[in-house]
């Protein structure tokens, strides 16, 4: 009975509110927590999302928009709002990875996006997964959206060492200061592993580091660093002690990942043996095959434009519309219809 969500709505308006979000739009099914957590993170969203959509729309003139949903289709501008923009990167990766997976002959997907704060999963055997509840920060939405698992493992996830063992992670180093070999004095990091292991080489990156943006990456003082963490936390001494903490900090980043991949797909009946693990994302490429190796998976897939698929996915998706409504109908043995 939307009747008085809307009359509400008409004297919210007459009294001068710019943005008003019914629950009988946001989120037209029963249960009312769900439905009214929804609905508030739309009303908090939809005002921040409209005025980057019109930032937008102003530079751009009278060239058409369309905006990624968490669904993985594409809206018009004026269709966009906040509870349905939560996923919306991540489903772009999903159908980034889905789409140019399938132009080379994979049907059967894995997906493992890695950035620098965390890593997205997912699983696809010949059709898009959607969930219509999730908990995302303590909050609860009702609204259609790519299943996606996230693990706070990504390339700036910062290490820790407490309670008797190594943690990595969830708080990140983010972009800025990013990891040690930045060399912005960020803390070790999880790329900072792979730079000393020799996983990330800094001669094959360009020099854009640093607080002018003019140097490489800094092994000597990652190097440094691992050597003051052993020493802090008494591990050992040995030459070797730098070398092996990294490892140890890899071997529980990849362990989070495989199993948040198992979540999704080993948990619910699924063989992932026989699966392709589609690796994209900025830091995914590093650890692709300790992530399979893991899993038993025996076949990675790497588009060229990895580091950017998530975008990619967003100009290869469809414009899509999902619409819900309850029926409210007494069910009996006579019913015909």
């Amino acid at each position: 009975f939307p009747q008085h969500e809307q009359r509400i709505a008409e004297i919210a308006a007459h009294c001068g509110f710019e943005q008003i979000s019914l629950s009988s739009e946001s989120s037209p099914l029963p249960r009312l927590i769900s439905r009214g957590d929804t609905t508030v993170a739309d009303a908090y969203l939809s005002p921040v999302l409209r005025g980057y959509v019109n930032q937008v729309k102003n530079e751009l003139g009278d060239i058409p928009l369309l905006f990624m949903q968490s669904t993985g289709g594409l809206c018009h501008a004026q269709s966009f709002r906040g509870k349905d923009a939560i996923l919306s990167g991540p489903a772009g990766g999903v159908v980034g990875g889905v789409e140019t997976a399938r132009r080379a002959g994979f049907n059967r997907l894995i997906g493992f996006d890695m950035g620098g704060t965390s890593t997205d999963v997912w699983h696809f055997a010949g059709d898009y997964e959607h969930q219509q509840e999730q908990l995302i920060s303590g909050v609860r939405l009702r609204t259609p959206m790519m299943r996606i698992n996230t693990v706070a493992a990504g390339g700036g996830s910062i290490l820790h060492y407490s309670d008797g063992r190594f943690q990595v992670g969830p708080d990140s180093s983010g972009a800025n200061p990013g990891p040690t070999c930045y060399r912005r004095d960020g803390p070790l990091s999880l790329t900072d592993c792979n730079v000393l292991l020799g996983k990330i080489q800094p001669d094959y990156f360009p020099a854009v580091f640093g607080p002018q943006g003019n140097l490489r990456l800094d092994e000597i003082t990652v190097k440094e660093k691992f050597s003051q963490f052993a020493e802090i936390n008494l591990l050992a001494d040995t030459d070797s002690e730098p070398l092996s903490i990294a490892e140890g900090f890899l071997t529980i980043a990849i362990e989070n990942m495989a199993q948040a991949i198992r979540k999704i797909s080993v948990q619910r009946g699924y063989d992932v043996s026989s699966y392709t693990l589609c690796v994209f994302g900025g830091a995914g490429g590093q650890h692709a095959c300790l992530v399979a190796n893991a899993l038993g998976i025996k076949s990675i897939y790497c588009h060229p434009m990895a580091g950017v698929l998530s975008a990619y996915g967003i100009g290869l998706a469809e414009v899509s519309t999902v619409h819900e409504t309850s029926v409210d109908e007494i069910l009996s043995v006579t019913s015909q219809d």
